[in-house]
């Protein structure tokens, strides 16, 4: 599923998904909704899998199907992914990738997507993303920046593209929110990376092992000092005078958290799932006063260690490992928090006196703006969370 939903953003690519019926069912039937793929004849194919093949090896009806591919559709890329059969029984998909690019002269990436080592569907993004580096090559700079990791959203409407097109900055590469396969081979053209999701933190790494591309970490911050950080490092890079505006914006984001601290201080939450980066976030929150009770993550870095440090320095929230609603309700009648962070049935919360924090709309922005916007949700929903406490007379 990951590995779709990034190919989904390459233009020119196909992805080809390899193992049983069921397993190429599930992509395929995403893939048919969704206009970036073209519907079922679209750039999603699946090789079925039987048991002779389980036995006896995928590699020669693999090869069987690749040549009427190829007639078919043409790609200027094939994304080769492999499922847990594949993984359990061993073929090698990476040799297979390679004979098959060979033969056929255009680019075979091996996906590997073994799902009993996954949790989530993370790993499927990442891995795609990082495979396209094979497909770079050595060119002149062109002082342009690419964007890696943009999920959702439009990176035209951000501030951080705002800023980039005042200071005549040229955007390259934008994997996987949209590009095409000579995007991607010409990407060692820009000056830096911007990444912007830990997603694509391995692919820039690889791009600066091989072509001395630095990369610039640009997460969904909400720390106005980390935002300004961010901005100073990228611009330091491309050895460019700072926007004077930024100063200006930096300063209306702290005079926005003074002005609604004492609104939030004391405020109880359960942290589900949103856009943001997960610890920065509820760091931020607590230092408002904010009272994380539990906090919902599906990993843990080294790179966290200091804002979890940071947070016990207000409080001790509980950590749980997945964002999973159904088996953490009772939980609400227990610590009878103000505030849901994420996706819940918002009737089922207000029911229990908590209003929901809406925060979808963070995924489309980078800058001083997601800390505005998250602050006035928060206000919001506060509000709304007392009314709900008074109706219920809590």
């Amino acid at each position: 599923m990951g590995a779709a939903m990034a190919v989904g953003g390459i233009k020119d690519s196909l992805i080809v998904v390899v193992g049983t019926d069921e397993c190429t069912y599930y992509t395929k039937s995403m893939t048919i909704h969704s206009e970036k793929f073209g519907g079922i004849g679209g750039r999603c194919v699946s090789v079925v899998l039987d048991d002779h093949d389980v036995t006896f090896g995928s590699a020669e009806k693999v090869q069987g199907a690749f040549k009427e591919i190829i007639e078919e559709y043409r790609p200027q890329c094939v994304f080769l992914v492999t499922t847990c059969v594949i993984e359990i029984i061993g073929d090698d998909f990476d040799a297979i990738s390679e004979g098959l690019s060979e033969l056929y002269g255009i680019p075979v990436l091996p996906v590997h997507t073994e799902h009993f080592k996954c949790e989530d569907h993370l790993p499927g993004l990442e891995r795609t993303i990082t495979v396209c580096a094979e497909m770079m090559k050595s060119c002149d700079s062109d002082n342009s920046v690419n964007l890696l990791g943009q999920r959702m959203g439009d990176f035209a409407t951000t501030e951080l593209y705002a800023m980039l097109q005042k200071a005549g900055v040229k955007i390259g590469l934008q994997l996987p929110c949209g590009c095409s396969v000579d995007d991607i081979k010409n990407a060692a053209a820009a000056k830096v990376n911007i990444v912007v999701n830990d997603i694509a933190l391995p692919l820039a790494q690889k791009m600066q092992e091989k072509f001395g591309i630095p990369y610039v970490y640009f997460n969904k911050f909400v720390i106005p000092e980390k935002i300004y950080e961010a901005y100073k490092n990228l611009f330091g890079y491309l050895e460019l005078e700072l926007p004077g505006e930024l100063e200006g914006l930096y300063q209306n984001a702290r005079e926005k958290i003074e002005k609604n601290k004492g609104e939030l201080e004391g405020i109880t939450y359960i942290y589900g799932n949103t856009p943001y980066a997960v610890f920065e976030m509820n760091c931020f929150l607590s230092s408002l006063g904010m009272v994380p009770q539990v906090i919902q993550t599906n990993r843990y870095t080294e790179a966290d260690e200091p804002y979890a440090k940071e947070i016990l320095q207000y409080t001790d929230p509980y950590v749980c490992k997945a964002a999973n609603i159904a088996p953490l309700q009772y939980v609400y009648d227990v610590l009878s928090p103000y505030l849901y962070l994420g996706h819940e049935f918002g009737n089922r919360l207000r029911q229990k006196g908590i209003a929901i924090v809406h925060s979808d709309r963070a995924s489309g922005m980078l800058g001083f703006e997601v800390t505005g916007y998250l602050l006035q949700q928060l206000v919001k929903s506060v509000r709304e969370a007392k009314e709900y406490r008074k109706e219920l007379c809590l």
